[in-house]
């Protein structure tokens, strides 16, 4: 399993059979990929103020991608080759980041903020976070959060860097369709772009436990694909229709709508008032 906090040589990171090494050459592309029978190999030239969230894009677009694990593999390379000390590496990587998609610059600002004007309440259950940075940011708007993870490692990542960034978090390392918490015990229940990783029946389950979670909403996001962006793990693909099967199964009041992507908002609460 990927460890981003594991020992690894000054400018290089290896992970499997895909390698992340720095350079210092003063020239040529910033950024280069070359696979070969051995592996994935990634070299770069990076400065650190580069390191954000921001850098998934280029990855996508410049790296011989093949999976998940592939793309994973090299965002963690490219931070733990940048800057020799691991703590110093992603601290200032989650800086970088929360400050790009809280100035609206990150790729991902604008499906963010329209994900945290739909939140209600104090307390919300994030799952499948990976990062973390969507709950970081209802976390720095005063929300108390936890975010969940199926990788116990990005998890121990994110309430580290949470600490050294002094921003109030919990985490919890579980499988987001078999959630340790008990019934109605917060009151917004998140997955943003979690459902497109998963096979349609875990999906179900996913959302059968949010609602049981949740006391007054659940906030479900996923990208509108016309086939799966396999590099980045998606395994199935969303439409308008299939949101509003999702919603109406569950027998609650629900919306649907369209931001870069589409947005199932399932009220559970009584109080339709109370909900909104």
């Amino acid at each position: 399993m990927l460890d981003p906090l594991a020992t690894c040589p000054p400018g290089r990171w290896t992970h499997g059979d895909v390698e992340v090494m720095r350079t210092l050459v003063p020239h040529g592309d910033t950024l280069t990929s070359l696979r070969s029978r051995r592996g994935l190999t990634v070299t770069h030239r990076l400065r650190p103020s580069e390191l954000s969230d921001r850098l998934a894009t280029r990855v996508v677009d410049e790296v011989d991608l093949r999976t998940r694990e592939d793309f994973e593999a090299v965002i963690v390379g490219l931070v733990r080759s940048t800057v020799a000390d691991p703590m110093a590496a992603w601290t200032l990587y989650y800086r970088n980041s929360l400050r790009d998609l809280l100035v609206g610059v990150a790729p991902f600002a604008s499906v963010h903020e329209y994900g945290a004007d739909l939140v209600v309440g104090e307390s919300v259950l994030d799952l499948g976070s990976c990062f973390g940075f969507f709950a970081l940011r209802l976390a720095l708007a005063g929300h108390r959060v936890t975010a969940s993870d199926i990788c116990d490692g990005t998890m121990t990542l994110l309430a580290t860097v949470a600490g050294e960034l002094d921003v109030p978090l919990h985490t919890l390392a579980c499988d987001a369709g078999d959630v340790p918490l008990p019934d109605d015990s917060v009151d917004t229940v998140t997955a943003v772009h979690l459902l497109e990783h998963v096979a349609p029946g875990l999906g179900a389950r996913i959302v059968a436990e949010a609602v049981r979670i949740a006391r007054r909403r659940v906030v479900i996001a996923v990208p509108f694909e016309d086939e799966p962006t396999t590099c980045h793990g998606h395994v199935r693909t969303f439409d308008a229709d299939d949101l509003r099967h999702l919603g109406a199964a569950t027998g609650h009041r629900f919306t649907v709508t369209e931001h870069h992507g589409g947005w199932l908002v399932i009220d559970v609460s009584n109080d339709a008032e109370r909900a909104r």
